[in-house]
């Protein structure tokens, strides 16, 4: 008789869930709203737990999986333009991390999981966490915006800063993958010069960490880092300003974070700003 223990239970696939809707999202290139995921990931964590629990057993079977895996989706990504891919994904890296979990207690003589195929063991806990810290990685660094490449038209952007707002020219590649590290949203990368009107006197393009340490010296957190790659560069930062507004043909976008390139981003084409797929 295996003794069930509901605390241990539910924080074990609450982390799970977390892990996979949090991947998920990042694979799609959907905006993370971190406590909508905590709380897609408390409910799936909820019925995990519920299914063990007298005259609840029908839980279990397979429509009703499918069904809390769709709710756990559309609470984390509800209204999300990319809800249908993050949904996809998000049944894409479940089955993932079952296939690991699978091989484990294949290799080894401890389950993993319960009855149902519920996430459960009483192994260390940490050891848990590592391994769903490990698989998150695998599957960001190999899936991350599965899919998003391509793009190539113009859009008419205004970009609103402290300053002022300025109206450029931006190439929306949905090949541009560069993104906010606190909420994913695409990062809008523009050629400095097309904003030094409405720049504040801190900010210098070519002295990114030396502007951040100024910003914040002025008493204002506008500016921050976003770490890119690029061919022969193959770790660089680049200065990024909180916009107040940022619009694409019309359509605002919210308040995207703007990265200064300190060289010109287009190639002839007349363009002074990138864009992703948004």
């Amino acid at each position: 008789m295996t003794v069930v223990y509901i605390d241990l239970l539910f924080l074990l696939n609450l982390t799970a869930n977390y892990v996979l809707l949090l991947a998920a999202g990042r694979m799609a290139g959907a905006v993370l709203v971190r406590w909508r995921i905590g709380l897609g990931a408390a409910m799936g964590a909820l019925y995990a737990a519920l299914i063990f629990l007298p005259g609840l057993v029908w839980l279990a079977f397979w429509p009703c999986k499918l069904a809390a895996g769709v709710l756990m989706a559309l609470v984390a990504y509800g209204g999300e333009r990319y809800l249908l891919r993050v949904t996809v994904l998000f049944f894409g890296v479940s089955a993932a991390l079952a296939g690991a979990v699978l091989g484990l207690e294949l290799l080894g003589s401890v389950s993993l999981t319960l009855e149902h195929g519920v996430f459960y063991s009483k192994l260390d806990l940490r050891l848990l966490l590592l391994l769903f810290a490990a698989c998150y990685f695998v599957l960001s660094i190999f899936f991350r915006r599965v899919g998003r490449h391509g793009g190539g038209e113009l859009a008419r952007l205004e970009v609103t800063l402290d300053g002022g707002a300025v109206a450029l020219t931006a190439l929306r590649d949905t090949g541009h993958t560069l993104s906010d590290p606190a909420t994913n949203r695409p990062v809008v990368v523009v050629c400095w010069r097309a904003l030094e009107g409405i720049l504040p006197g801190w900010a210098d393009p070519c002295d990114p960490i030396g502007s951040v340490e100024r910003c914040h010296e002025a008493g204002s957190r506008q500016a921050q880092l976003v770490p890119y790659r690029a061919v022969g560069v193959e770790h660089g930062v680049l200065l990024a300003l909180r916009a107040r507004q940022v619009m694409a043909d019309g359509k605002p976008l919210g308040r995207l974070l703007v990265a200064l390139s300190p060289t010109p981003v287009d190639d002839g084409g007349g363009y002074q700003a990138l864009i992703g797929g948004i």
